[in-house]
């Protein structure tokens, strides 16, 4: 009987775990299989990382906010945020709006607020901030995108984005 308990509970234990791990994968591969394709204007910040390999640490247009474009009230730290874009003439997305609420209709892309403080700027992160490549691609990727890039983007109905490409200088 004791046998029998402990055998279920690793069975348990076990199936919990793969549960979790494919949620998460998911989760992160959602919008690429059900989302619109965008375009938005990238810039590089730090090549690589001893710890996570070899990637760009990108920043976007979007990733800080004007504190006065959010309707509403004032965010917190952690909480959701949705950046309505637009497309622009040069085919980038780029901000037309900011709210906590999830627009009705339209594009947009869901982050989280990083800090509020005394700034008129909110930085937002979206979870596509890093690409990362093989070394010698990361590194001839960092010397091209000094000057800009494109950031492909895939973003599901709910507003949550995933990073399919980045690519040195304007489309």
């Amino acid at each position: 009987m004791k046998r029998k308990m402990i055998t279920t509970a690793l069975a348990i234990a076990i199936s919990l775990q793969i549960i979790v791990l494919a949620g998460e994968y998911l989760g992160a591969t959602y919008p690429l299989w059900t989302g619109v394709e965008i375009k938005l204007k990238a810039v590089p910040i730090d090549p690589r990382s001893l710890f996570r390999g070899n990637y760009a640490r990108l920043n976007y247009e979007i990733s800080s906010i004007d504190a006065k474009s959010l309707e509403g009230k004032k965010p917190r730290p952690g909480d959701f945020i949705y950046i309505k874009l637009k497309p622009s003439l040069e085919g980038f997305y780029v901000f037309d709006g900011a709210g906590l609420e999830k627009p009705e209709s339209g594009t947009f892309i869901r982050g989280r607020v990083e800090k509020v403080g005394q700034s008129q700027r909110i930085p937002v992160r979206y979870g596509i901030e890093a690409y990362f490549a093989p070394r010698e691609t990361a590194l001839a990727l960092e010397r091209q995108l000094r000057k800009g890039g494109v950031a492909q983007v895939t973003i599901a109905a709910n507003g949550k984005a995933a990073l399919q490409n980045v690519v040195a200088g304007p489309e």
